[in-house]
């Protein structure tokens, strides 16, 4: 599955949770073509240091192997909840 999802007001908390749960790679692109795979510890890190540091991402999309795992990031976006929360 190549569907793209868009991110609004994220919880970071709840954000790297799923992602710990998600089954297969995770990728966060910008609209200028950067692309992280979620999925490393790392990347997060990096990711959300950025973020916290003052730089901005205008448009970021998030990238979904798994149709399971986008369906938890589309539930999450749509209704700020875990998965579990329901």
């Amino acid at each position: 599955m190549d569907n793209k999802l868009k991110l609004h007001n994220i919880d970071f908390k709840k954000f790297i949770e799923i992602l710990d749960k998600c089954k297969g790679n995770v990728y966060l692109e910008t609209e200028d073509g950067d692309s992280l795979n979620l999925r490393s510890k790392l990347s997060q890190m990096v990711g959300i240091a950025t973020i916290l540091t003052g730089a901005s991402v205008t448009e970021a999309t998030l990238r979904c192997e798994n149709p399971e795992d986008e369906t938890m990031f589309f539930r999450y976006n749509l209704y700020h909840k875990m998965p579990q929360d329901e």
